[in-house]
This record gives structure tokens, sequence and C-alpha cells, in this order.
């Protein structure tokens, strides 16, 4: 038993398994659907949230400690992607590395990663959008625009699941399709974003930033632990990585500049954000708009809500595209039932992974509230980060594997150094999320031994 849960799954039969999908994604497509990934909910929703509850205007400290982390693990998944350039990201190199059973609890806490991401980016994208039809003096019935609530009087997110159930119909025509409207929404979202820290510049106050450290050091702490779920999404790189030109360059140097371009904006944001309004006054879901409401910029903040609701678009555009190919990874090695592995010969696609990931959204993100979907997402993908790291090292003494292009500087204290950070984000995490995470794996581990153990040699 000891030696099937931890065989190693064949490179070679990976790349067999996945060579009928087509190679047209450039680095420019990567770069782009990278920070089409990262730049959604996180920019424009935890910089006030966090700021408020948690860091204070220290919260630029906070985005730079979940910055490091993500840019450490970045060049783990680099050399992995380059290494096995296959469908399933962590899930693919897990089961190369670690074996069969270690690689499907990666995979499990990735569709974690995935699914629960999508689902609380359409909420997201719902408060904005809100915001958007309040400004033209549309107010949508409370009932429709929350989650199932009815102490509340909300019963569902309509505006959330309309939103995913477009993102599906527009992946249903093809990667080619997708990836053009993934470009066009990257340049206007990052014009917005550029356009608030330009214009938000002249309104700073320095007072605003005093006292800096008010909930302390440990503030700072918890706090990049939370902003952590604005980094997320630069792992659908590698995830795309059968249907990529020269995976073996184009992966790694992708992932490190989105994710590098996605930092330094992100940290550049929330210092203007907290200068421009006292972070005791920024609970609100659309904190962005809200500072330019509050020095009279309203013009300005309709604009900002325009490209706000693009970048959480093109984010859950790349995540459910990310998690359909993990899924369909899952079916191609019989974890899962083989449908799911199964590419549609018309649309080059695996359609009833996308299906079953577009499902499983609509019903989280139309009826489960944003908060309790973000601290999920974020152990999920602490754990799955964690097992890279370590992976490196594991790797490094396999004699059977190809040549990578990429190599992880500082072997292996760098690796060493990312495993310690991720754990120690962990920790930050609430109770209540690792019983309800943990609740997750041991369902994982029923699934496994009920069908995958049976089914994989």
């Amino acid at each position: 038993m000891k030696e099937k849960l931890f065989k190693k799954a064949d490179f070679n039969k990976f790349v067999a398994g996945d060579a009928h999908f087509e190679k047209t994604l450039t680095r420019g497509n990567l770069i782009s659907m990278g920070i089409g990934a990262i730049i959604g909910t996180g920019i424009f929703i935890l910089p006030g949230i966090v700021s408020y509850g948690t860091a204070g205007p220290a919260i630029t400290i906070s985005f730079i400690l979940a910055a490091i982390v993500c840019i450490l693990t970045a060049m783990c998944f680099a050399e992995l992607s380059s290494t096995f350039p296959v469908a399933g990201s962590t899930y693919s190199y897990g089961s190369i590395i670690f074996g069969q059973f270690p690689g499907w609890l990666i995979g499990w806490a990735l569709c974690l990663e995935y699914i629960l991401g999508v689902s609380a980016v359409s909420s997201g994208f719902s408060a904005y959008f809100v915001s958007l039809m309040n400004s033209f003096g549309i107010v949508l019935p409370k009932a429709i625009i929350g989650p199932l609530e009815p102490a509340n009087g909300t019963f569902i997110n309509l505006p959330s699941v309309i939103v995913l159930i477009l993102i599906y119909l527009l992946l249903r025509r093809g990667i080619q399709t997708s990836t053009k409207m993934n470009t066009v929404m990257v340049f206007v979202k990052l014009a917005v974003v550029l356009t608030f820290i330009i214009v938000g510049a002249f309104y700073i106050k320095p007072a605003n930033y005093h006292p800096y450290f008010p909930m302390g050091g440990f503030g700072v702490i918890k706090g990049a632990a939370l902003v952590f779920f604005a980094y997320l999404g630069f792992d659908v790189i590698p995830s795309s990585a059968p249907e990529v030109k020269d995976p073996q360059k184009n992966i790694p140097i992708s992932i490190m500049v989105s994710l590098a371009i996605c930092a330094i904006l992100y940290v550049i944001l929330s210092a203007v954000l907290t200068g421009m309004v006292s972070y005791k006054d920024l609970n609100y879901a659309d904190p962005v708009v809200f500072a330019l409401n509050y020095v009279k910029l309203g013009k300005i903040a309709f604009l900002i809500t325009i490209g706000a609701l693009a970048g959480m678009f093109t984010m859950m555009l790349n995540t459910v595209y990310g998690g359909s190919r993990l899924i369909y990874a899952l079916g191609r090695d019989g974890m899962i039932p083989n449908a799911f592995g199964k590419i549609d010969e018309k649309a080059k696609m695996p359609i009833l992974s996308l299906n079953t990931i577009t499902l499983l959204a609509v019903l989280l993100g139309g009826f489960v509230s944003l908060k309790e979907l973000t601290s999920l997402v974020n152990i999920g993908t602490l754990v799955s980060f964690t097992f890279v790291a370590s992976g490196i090292i594991k790797l490094r003494h396999r004699k059977d594997v190809p040549h990578s292009d990429f190599k992880v500087p500082f072997y292996p204290w760098l690796p060493i150094i990312s495993v310690i950070l991720c754990i120690l984000l962990m920790t930050q995490v609430s109770i209540n999320s690792w019983i309800t995470f943990l609740g997750w794996f041991a369902i994982g581990v029923v699934v496994y031994f009920a069908y995958g153990y049976k089914k994989v040699n």
C-alpha cells in the first residue's frame, strides 16, 4: 500500500496525455494572463478592509511581505514548470516528485483555491457592479445582491452568478477568443490603476500615515496573511503549459514579470490610498472609489469602478481557465472519473471540467459571503505553495528528469525560507477557516481511497 501511495508519476505519460492541446500561447499572452489573473479583488477591495481592521498605513509593508513569499515561491514554480511543462500545475508536480497520494492532496488543495478564488472574486465584482448601478440612480433589490442570508434580507448574489455565466460562455468559444478579451481588459485596468495612483498622489496628507503601526508588528504580519489573497493567480501560467509555445523559456519569465509588475502596483496603490484617507475610514468593499469620492473626484471614481470591474472579470476568466485544466489533469490521471480528462475534439478543450468548475463557482459565488471565501482560499494556496517550495529540494536529487533552463538561486536556502514563510502565514489564518479546510482535506482523503486509489496503477 505504501509503495502505491508514494509511487512517482511518469512525466512522459503526462506529456503524451496533453498532446491534444494546441500550442498557441506566446510569452506576451502569458504575461497578460498572469496580470489578468492577479490584479482583481485583491487590489480593489483588500487595501481598505485590511488597513482598517488589521495593519493601518503599514499595509504597504504587509503587501511587501506577502510579495516576498510569493516571489520566492514563484521562483520554485518557475523551475518546476520549465522542468515539467504539463497541465495540472502543483498537482502534476506533486505527483511526479512526491508520489500519487501527496500529489492528489496538493491537487485537492489547489481545487479549493481555484473554486473558492473565482467565487470570492465574483462576490467582489458584484459589490462594484451594485456601486456602478447606484451611480446611475438604479437601486437593485437587496434580495438579489447578497449571499444566502434570509435574516439580512438577501437570498442570491445575482450579479455574481450572471458574470460567471458570461465568462463560461466566453471560454467555450476557445482559448484565443478569451486571450484577446483578456489582453484588452488588462490594458484597461492597468490604465485605471495608474490613473488612481497619479491623481491620488496629489491628495496625500502625511498626517494620515500617523500612527504608521497602529496595531504593531503583529498587525503587519496578520495583514500579510490577509492580503496574500491579492497575489493569487500567477499559478495559472504553469497550468497552461501544454498550450504554450516554448514553455521551458516562456513560463518562468512570464511568472516573474507578471508578479513583479503586480507587486509594485499593489504597494504604491496602498500607500496612496492610506495617504488620501485615514485608515480608520476605509472599512468599505470599494475603498478606491470611496477615497476618490472623499476628495470630491466623483467622475474619476466612475472610471475606477469600470476598471475594477474589468480587473475582476479578467481574474475570474483566467482562474476558471486554470481550474478547468486542473480538473482535466485529475481526470486524465484517473484520480476522478476519466470523463473529466477528455478533450472535446471540436472545441479543443475539456468541456466537462469547464462545466464543473463553473457550476461550483456559481453556487458558492451566488450564495456564500466574500469574507468566508477569502480565508479558505489563502489556506489552500499556502499549503500547495509549501509543497512547491519543498519540491525543489526533492527535484534536485532526481537524475531522471529533463534539464531546466531556469534554476532557483541560492539553493537550498531560498526554497527553505519559502517553506518557513508560507507556514508563518498559515499560522495567522483563523481557527474556523482551519477547521473548514481540514474538513475539505478529510473529504479529499475519502474521495481518493474510494476512487483514485483503486483506479490508478
